[in-house]
C-alpha cells in the first residue's frame, strides 16, 4: 500500500469514528432530552393545560383517553355499557370542576394524604401489592370505545351532568352522607356535591 492509499485509508477511518462518535453522542442526548421533556411534561401538565394558548398535541391526547380507558376498565370493567359511561363521565366532570384537576390523567390519579397515609380517588391506583394490568382485551376495547365516545365526542348520561362522586353497592363510605345520591348503575351509586 502506498503512502497516498494509507494517508486516504486513515483519513476515511477517523472520519467515520467521527460520525459515528456524532451519531451517538446526538442519539444519547436526544434520549435524554426525550426522557427529560416527558418527565417536565407529566410533572407540569395541570400548568401547562390550564394556560390559555396550550394545545394539546395529538400524543397528548392519546395519553390522556389511555388514563380515561384505564379508569373505565380498573373500576368498571363487568359494567354494562351505560355503567361505563357513568364512570367516564364523573373522571370528565371532574376535569371541568375547579374542585380537581384539569386533566384527565391527573384526575384519576389524584391523592391525598389523610392520617399519615394516602388516599386515592380511584381505588385501583393506590394498589401497590400488584400493579393492575389489562386482563381481558374484550373488556379492555369496550372500555376503549366508551373512552373515546366521552372525551372526544362529549357523549354524556343526562342524569349525571353533576356527579363527581360514586361507589360501589358493596361499600358504604362515610363521606356518601355528605352528598346527593342522584342514581344507581350497575354496582355503581352516583352522588353530586349537596352544595351543587
Amino acid at each position: 500500500m502506498t503512502t497516498r492509499a494509507t494517508e486516504v485509508a486513515t483519513s476515511t477511518t477517523v472520519f467515520l469514528v467521527k460520525i459515528a462518535m456524532f451519531t451517538a453522542f446526538a442519539v444519547a442526548t436526544g434520549i435524554a432530552l426525550a426522557k427529560y421533556t416527558e418527565q417536565y411534561f407529566d410533572s407540569h401538565a395541570a400548568t401547562l393545560m390550564s394556560s390559555a394558548d396550550f394545545t394539546p398535541s395529538l400524543a397528548e391526547k392519546d395519553r390522556q383517553l389511555r388514563c380515561l380507558a384505564r379508569n373505565i376498565y380498573f373500576e368498571g370493567a363487568n359494567e354494562p355499557v351505560e355503567g361505563k359511561i357513568a364512570i367516564a363521565q364523573v373522571t370528565m366532570n371532574r376535569v371541568a370542576s375547579e374542585d380537581f384537576p384539569n386533566d384527565v390523567c391527573s384526575v384519576v390519579h389524584q391523592k391525598f394524604k389523610v392520617a399519615g397515609r394516602y388516599v386515592c380517588q380511584f381505588s385501583w391506583v393506590c394498589v401497590t401489592k400488584h400493579k393492575p394490568r389489562v386482563i381481558t382485551n374484550k373488556q379492555y376495547e369496550e372500555s376503549l370505545a366508551v373512552a373515546k365516545r366521552v372525551f372526544y365526542e362529549n357523549y354524556r348520561l343526562p342524569g349525571l351532568t353533576e356527579a363527581l362522586y360514586y361507589h360501589a353497592t358493596y361499600v358504604r363510605p362515610n363521606w356518601r352522607r355528605w352528598k346527593i345520591k342522584l342514581t344507581k348503575i350497575g354496582l355503581h351509586i352516583f352522588y353530586k356535591e349537596r352544595n351543587a
